[in-house]
């Protein structure tokens, strides 16, 4: 989701008339007339013209075009129950009982969002009081609180992701978690796993793990544990297939539907859906619905996605909510699977005409939604807050102490409509933690884990506090050193760190990419302040800074005199809703930004000593043109690091920290080398009312494609160096079971979930009270009187029953998916000098011309697929025993044929362990 804090309102007033705006558009040429000029009847008239062109073009739009025939979702019906699982039985008992004592408005009411700034937080679901069910708090976001005071601003996604942690991963996630709970957070809009990083542009890639489906799953599956340990709902998004800013959503690029991504259901599985899995078998408790079209069906209204995949397939028991106006339909979306609209609002922004309350409880009244998907769609939501402990958590009690439209104690209870009473909206609660548990220091440790070392010659890193390597055997003490630090990116803004609305902007240093993904920052130390407390600069070190990318000649001269130039470029983007400068959300190319190229170019030549480059990015950036020259040392790619940026940078660049952060992505030597998948902009106008975006590269994105066609990249996935060396040796594989072809019969569910009285409610129960004042543009649950008499019953045919999937059973889906089949162990040895930490990969490699003995199926495999991965540290010259498991699901492949996983009988799966994509010197087979 994503919008401004505070609303842009302009005043007519002003004085901004009609003619003036002609004028300013050039409407007419300077020699007309003056009393021509100025004549609202020309004014009028030209802007009926424009009208009946948009409305000619519109017309022949909706009439004339439609969709492709070929690649349609298919339909899943009815939505299955929750409830079904034992993990969530006590929970839904719970849920069950208070949904049996609601009436039919107050059942709406917790499924639909009382409106855009009508709460305290960016979303809020009506209350049940007489219950004692308070109206839900749902707040982003993936990297912490947004729009709150006195929390932590941590790394993002894609800089966890870069840690390969996974007890990082969990640790901020609680102290995540903690924070939303202190501030009266329900629902925290968190963890995304989707994009996965289709391209490497894509605006908000950074939000997530990184380009790969068990890299992104394993940390998501952390993450919703660590938060969910605190008692808040974590959120997994978006699902599914929002893999670009451009045209994801209806009107926000001037197209009047959102982008359709066109993917088959292997590529699904396989690739997109997989984090989720993770996340439902981890047992997150909601997931957020994506803008975009799947199959030329919305995300928040396609059945297969949501009735099919999650609810049965997977065996998702919380509840899915809409991304933010990203619910297109009414009767639709429910019976699609759809159990809560956020914010509330319907089809445009904060104008309180909602797709559900009133709405929904007509449908129910006339029959065209059954009254048991309901009374499924409120338990969910009941259940979730049972099923994080909610009822009994004395944090919660009082709800959020904070306002998402006000930085003022006093406020307006609900500042988006007329109404004017006010109250204390902040309470300034410090949620940072101290000590020991103070945030930041997981901050600082998940910043430091996640920079990745890609260069460093003859071991120049880490430095002396003089500026000198630690490797020279030079003593520049006596004569002292000038240092150089170049790049407007090493420095804090001299506004502060959130000047920019969303943080959307590229003049200073970068923590996070921007959007509704971004947070305030407490404090953002930037690299300059920490280098500078770094360098011994009262007697040895000379520091001069050249805050501006644009190098006078002046500037030009004074970097010759330098002996150590320490560069610093950025790139940024974000959410689709804002733009910076000519960066709207998915970046344009793969170089970096401000000037940065130039910048980079004129150090690299110009330096009269070694050059260190840090790079800070929301993903792969083009490093061709520099990371050559004899004069370039060292580069780190320092992510988008959070609060602790600087500290983090520092620690490393002196030692204190060895660099054990491993790219998330494949860097390549161009955009070309990612395939035509990766060329987001190419599609700067779309050819119809819904763009089509099709995924036919399938499931070869990223390092998976670079394997295929043989491109050698820059740097592969999971790459990353160290100031220490290591080595692998004894692999062993331990077969645990015989290879079988598909996974154990489905089981039956181990609950059952809850039944209900279907009768339909009198109408009489859901007229509007005469004792409630109505707000302005706040959503009620209630018809009124004369809407009520207009209600007729419906006869609605209901389509079959769609078949189960076998693939399903359990959260996660059929237990016997995670069935241990193999287990592989090697040696690992720190063989250098230092003290450090090793990411060791593992990948697998399913058999080559491999064809179904029954469905005669001859699926195409990609070369190699990560499937595990573990961090260790280890001591100069320790060395230690790793093992690492593979499943069922690890050693198989979707088939859209069997619509199952189908693990390969013929032909041996290779098993590869290392160090990286490219670097695996162990090799074995299955």
């Amino acid at each position: 989701m994503g919008r401004l804090r505070s609303s842009i309102l302009i005043d007519a007033s002003d004085g901004f008339d009609c003619s003036m705006a002609l004028r300013l558009m050039g409407a007419y040429p300077a020699w007309w007339p003056r009393w021509l000029r100025l004549s609202k009847f020309v004014c009028y008239l030209f802007a009926l013209f424009v009208g009946c062109v948009v409305l000619l073009i519109g017309l022949n739009l909706f009439f004339f075009w439609r969709a492709p025939p070929d690649g349609q979702s298919p339909a899943f019906y009815p939505s299955p129950k929750g409830g079904s699982a034992r993990e969530w039985a006590d929970s839904y008992a719970k849920a069950a009982k208070m949904v049996r004592q609601m009436t039919l408005p107050e059942k709406v009411n917790v499924t639909t969002g009382i409106g855009w700034m009508m709460g305290m937080c960016v979303g809020n679901t009506g209350p049940v009081e007489r219950l004692g069910f308070p109206s839900l708090c749902l707040q982003d976001g993936p990297l912490g609180i947004r729009f709150a005071d006195n929390i932590t601003a941590f790394p993002a996604g894609i800089t966890v992701g870069a840690t390969w942690n996974r007890e990082l991963m969990y640790e901020r996630g609680k102290a995540h978690g903690l924070e939303a709970k202190l501030k009266g957070v329900n629902v925290l809009l968190g963890p995304c796993m989707g994009p996965v990083g289709r391209s490497p542009l894509g605006g908000r890639n950074w939000e997530g793990f990184g380009s790969d489906p068990v890299l992104q799953g394993i940390a998501s599956a952390e993450t919703i544990k660590g938060i969910q340990s605190q008692g808040v709902i974590a959120t997994a998004k978006h699902w599914v297939g929002n893999e670009q800013e451009h045209f994801r959503q209806s009107n926000e690029w001037l197209t009047p539907n959102a982008i359709s991504s066109n993917i088959d259901d292997r590529t699904l599985h396989e690739l997109y859906a997989w984090p989720f899995q993770d996340s439902v078998k981890a047992g997150v408790g909601s997931v957020m619905c994506s803008y975009n079209q799947v199959n030329n069906s919305y995300a928040c209204q396609n059945s297969k996605l949501m009735n099919g995949v999650l609810k049965d397939e997977f065996g998702f028991q919380g509840f899915i909510q809409s991304d933010w106006l990203a619910q297109r339909s009414g009767v639709s979306s429910t019976l699609a699977g759809l159990d809560v609209t956020m914010p509330g609002d319907g089809l445009w922004w904060a104008d309180g005409k909602t797709l559900w309350g009133p709405s929904l409880t007509t449908s129910i009244l006339n029959g065209s939604v059954p009254m048991d998907r309901l009374d499924d769609m409120a338990t969910r939501v009941v259940a979730a807050w049972y099923q994080m402990g909610q009822d009994t958590d004395p944090k919660l009690k009082d709800g959020p102490n904070f306002s998402s439209w006000t930085n003022q104690t006093i406020g307006l209870i609900h500042a988006g409509s007329d109404d004017q009473t006010k109250g204390v909206v902040n309470k300034f609660v410090n949620v940072q933690g101290e000590g020991v548990t103070f945030h930041s220091t997981v901050a600082r440790n998940v910043a430091i884990e996640g920079i990745v070392l890609l260069k460093n010659t003859d071991n120049f890193l880490p430095l002396n506090r003089n500026g000198t390597s630690q490797a020279s055997t030079t003593n520049t003490t006596a004569s002292g050193i000038n240092v150089g630090i170049f790049g407007s990116d090493a420095f804090p803004d001299p506004n502060g760190p959130n000047s920019c609305t969303d943080r959307a902007c590229m003049d200073w240093t970068i923590g996070s990419g921007w959007g509704s993904g971004a947070v305030e920052f407490p404090f953002l130390v930037s690299p300059y302040e920490a280098l500078q407390r770094f360098f011994n600069n009262h007697s040895t070190v000379e520091l001069s800074t050249f805050k501006s990318n644009k190098l006078t000649v002046a500037d030009l001269k004074d970097t010759a005199e330098q002996q150590l130039c320490l560069v610093f470029v950025m790139a940024d983007g974000g959410e689709g809703y804002l733009a910076v400068g000519d960066v709207k959300a998915d970046r344009n190319d793969l170089f970096v930004q401000k000037d940065g190229v130039a910048l980079l170019e004129n150090v690299t030549d110009k330096c009269g000593g070694d050059v260190v480059v840090v790079i800070h990015a929301v993903g792969p950036v083009s490093i061709e043109s520099f990371i050559d020259k004899p004069k370039v040392k060292a580069v780190l790619l320092a992510n988008l690091p959070g609060e602790e940026s600087g500290n983090a940078l520092a620690d490393i660049l002196g030692g204190t920290e060895n660099p054990s952060g491993r790219l998330p992505y494949t860097m390549g030597k161009s955009l070309d080398d990612y395939g035509p998948a990766a060329n987001i902009i190419r599609m700067v106008t779309p050819k119809q009312p819904i763009p089509q975006q099709d995924f036919t590269e399938g499931l070869l994105i990223d390092y998976r494609h670079f394997d295929h066609y043989n491109i050698t990249p820059r740097y592969e996935f999971g790459y990353g160096l160290s100031y220490t060396t290591f080595a692998l040796s004894n692999l062993t594989i331990h077969n645990y079971k015989l290879k079988s072809a598909l996974p154990d019969p489905r089981p039956n569910s181990t609950a059952n979930p809850p039944t209900y009285d279907t009768k339909i409610p009198s109408i009489d129960s859901a007229i509007f009270p005469l004792t409630i004042r109505q707000l302005k543009k706040y959503i009620y649950p209630y018809i009124t009187a004369s809407d009520a008499r207009k209600i007729k019953h419906i006869t609605v045919r209901q389509p079959p029953a769609t078949p189960l999937s076998p693939a399903g059973g359990a959260p996660g889906g059929n237990p016997s998916l995670y069935d241990i089949f193999v287990n592989v162990t090697a040696t690992v040895t720190n063989t250098g000098t230092r003290d450090g930490k090793a990411v060791v990969q593992l990948y697998i490699s399913l058999p080559t011309n491999f064809t179904d003995p029954e469905t005669h199926e001859t699926p195409m495999f990609p070369v190699r697929v990560l499937r595990n991965f573990t961090k260790v540290a280890l001591k100069k010259g320790e060395n230690t025993t790793v093992d690492m498991a593979l499943t069922r699901r690890d050693l198989s492949y979707w088939s859209a044929v069997r619509g199952n996983w189908v693990m390969p009988t013929v032909g041996d799966i290779g098993i590869a362990v290392g160090f990286s994509s490219r670097d695996l010197p162990l090799k074995g087979v299955y």
